[in-house]
């Protein structure tokens, strides 16, 4: 009986010594970073900043590899087919994980069962904007002016199914509004026919929207966030405007594979967590209108379920589609 209890023993503290050991050498070769979208835009120049801070902190490389396409999904795609090992993850957007598989007929993935959530990265809210020209300072008085002119007001977004587009279309609806959609590809043009005067509102993340309000050439209505933004402290948040629990603030996470061991998607957690209080990528994020938004594994779970479901029935009342 002896012999049994210390053989027991004996597996119990081996297996712990191995699975401390596994702990304390990853990552032990390179780690790739798979980002859904091409180089230089904006998911792929923080996934860079990450990469960066990741290599530095966990003493490996961490390699970008960019698989752009279908909005994000195909980058997504290739991670839900890859080893659970720790060795791939990607920085992922809401589109790809929350709009994208009821917009498509097909992403080759499931976000709520395919992946392990580690943690959320930041937000970067979007701005309700118009042109300088509108008949209105304030959501109370676009809601007046767009029931008094029902169909006159028009609105870009930065592409059909988009956040951008979405977004407007859940005003729509929660407010009773009726307004003309202008869809096109991408912000620069969206933007730029918002400045011309050729459309009079569109959402877009502050990144795009503040260097035209700081020139007054476009008018800010509100911003889609939880909480004010600390850019713009003056500026109210949809929700104070008028519109209950109305966000449309896009957020990045990581994600491993299904099946990745806990341990490493809980230090990767604590890396993050890490890269967030680095005023280096503070200073970064502010520049591109993003905050940081910190979660444990099972925050950014339950985020991903809600918004996948607030973003589909949004999805379903438009009737968008990609594909």
């Amino acid at each position: 009986m002896k012999t049994l209890r210390w053989i027991v023993l004996s597996l119990t503290l081996g297996l712990s010594a191995g699975l401390s050991g596994a702990q304390g050498r990853y990552p032990d070769h390179p780690v790739k970073l798979v980002v859904g979208f091409p180089a230089g835009q904006a998911t792929d120049i923080v996934a860079r900043l990450l990469a960066d801070r990741l290599s530095q902190s966990m003493g490996q490389p961490f390699v970008v590899e960019n698989r752009p396409g279908q909005g994000g999904s195909l980058g997504l795609a290739h991670l839900a087919k890859s080893p659970p090992d720790g060795y791939t993850m990607t920085l992922a957007a809401t589109a790809s994980l929350a709009t994208n598989p009821h917009l498509y007929k097909a992403v080759g993935y499931d976000p709520l069962t395919d992946f392990a959530p580690s943690g959320l990265l930041m937000e970067i809210p979007l701005a309700l904007v118009a042109h300088p020209s509108a008949p209105f300072n304030n959501l109370a008085e676009l809601v007046a002016y767009a029931k008094a002119h029902p169909g006159k007001l028009n609105y870009s977004s930065v592409g059909n199914g988009t956040l951008s587009h979405l977004a407007m279309e859940r005003l729509k609806r929660e407010a009773g509004l009726a307004m003309t959609h202008i869809p096109y590809q991408g912000s620069v043009r969206s933007i730029a026919d918002l400045v011309g005067g050729n459309v009079m509102l569109s959402f877009d993340t502050l990144t795009v929207t503040v260097p035209h309000i700081e020139s007054r050439r476009l008018k800010l209505i509100a911003v889609a966030s939880a909480k004010r933004v600390p850019q713009l402290p003056d500026t109210p948040t949809l929700i104070e405007a008028g519109l209950p629990g109305f966000i449309a603030s896009p957020w990045l996470g990581v994600l491993f594979p299904k099946g990745t061991p806990q341990d490493i998607v809980t230090a990767m957690n604590a890396e993050i967590r890490k890269a967030l209080d680095d005023p280096g990528m503070q200073k970064s994020m502010q520049a591109i209108g993003a905050l940081a938004r910190p979660s444990s594994p099972g925050e950014f779970a339950r985020v991903l379920q809600e918004d996948h479901a607030r973003w589909g029935r949004i999805v379903r009342e438009s009737g968008a589609r990609v594909d």
